[in-house]
């Protein structure tokens, strides 16, 4: 009879890690919906913690079905998938990664940036097909630029600190102003958006944010600027985008997230200023294994009875 506590993992995870994992706890994984189901299903009543992601969550009839559950923790940052008023309701305790893989999300958010403003992707394609620099319109600087922030977090800081050392004057929307920062605070996206050169979504996702990027932010941001979306496809109005994109309204985007995922974002699919990562921003053999050991961190805090370290 194994003594180590029952967890269940519904998010994907390589088999390294999942032996990481079970070397602490008796770990059923269950990455797709049909052995999900099937584990719930047959061994629901057993598992003491859950770890998911963000945009997989996991349901109140999953909870209803897991009796003896008291933590479900998150791999990432994200936790919008995960019904709080439900875990608040039972009195399990909630945790994410937040921190694990911020330096890796800010990096990219930069790679997306420069990538689309210099256009390495037009440009990399030009010179394979041999059209040399005089007859190429010169791509903008991004240094000196104004870059707007939605979402000052932990990511968010770390983008601001990327954008002071290429010189950029830094603005941010929040809820309310970040305690400490020394960042122009916008009460509002849509000013923040017409007086930024380019503007970064860091923003989590959920009700409160779905669609905070519309026409009129877009059209606010204006023809010259750029828009990079790190944090989560839903606040950006996909459509609305496609058309500021087709009309040359912004000059471009590089999206790694978007509503669709993990289908590709059609409206956006022949459009040649818009550069896609499939939501690999915070993806990297380092991100990683540091969300592994920050879960085991949570989980052991959690059942040693000092707490997790990183609730929601």
């Amino acid at each position: 009879m194994s003594t180590k506590i029952p967890l269940l993992v519904l998010n994907s995870l390589s088999s390294a890690h999942q032996a990481q994992i079970a070397e602490v706890y008796d770990m059923t994984y269950a990455f797709d919906p049909a052995a999900r189901a099937a584990a719930i299903a047959e061994h629901g009543k057993k598992f003491r913690a859950v770890l998911t992601i963000g945009v997989i969550g996991i349901t109140p009839e999953e909870i209803a079905a897991m009796p003896a559950l008291e933590l479900v923790c998150c791999m990432g940052a994200g936790y919008e998938g995960v019904p709080l008023e439900v875990t608040r309701a039972r009195g399990i305790a909630t945790a994410n990664g937040a921190g694990t893989n911020d330096d890796c999300v800010a990096d990219h958010a930069f790679g997306l940036l420069i990538g689309i403003v210099r256009g390495f992707h037009q440009l990399d394609r030009l010179c394979r097909e041999g059209v040399w620099r005089e007859e190429i319109p010169q791509p903008p600087n991004v240094s000196g630029k104004k870059l707007g922030i939605l979402g000052l977090g932990t990511i968010g800081q770390k983008i601001a600190k990327r954008a002071a050392a290429f010189d950029m004057e830094i603005g941010y929307h929040n809820r309310k102003p970040r305690e400490g920062a020394a960042h122009r605070y916008f009460d509002d996206l849509k000013p923040l958006a017409a007086w930024a050169d380019f503007l970064v979504l860091a923003a989590p996702g959920g009700p409160a944010t779905r669609h905070l990027v519309n026409a009129e932010v877009l059209d606010a941001l204006g023809p010259q600027g750029y828009l990079v979306s790190i944090g989560r496809g839903s606040v950006v109005d996909t459509e609305a985008l496609a058309a500021a994109l087709r009309e040359n309204r912004i000059a471009g985007a590089g999206l790694d997230v978007y509503e669709s995922e993990p289908r590709r974002p059609e409206p956006l699919i022949g459009l040649d200023n818009v550069l896609l990562t499939p939501h690999m921003a915070g993806w990297s053999p380092e991100a990683t294994q540091k969300s592994v050991d920050h879960f085991l961190a949570n989980a052991e805090g959690h059942f040693a009875g000092r707490g997790v370290v990183t609730p929601i």
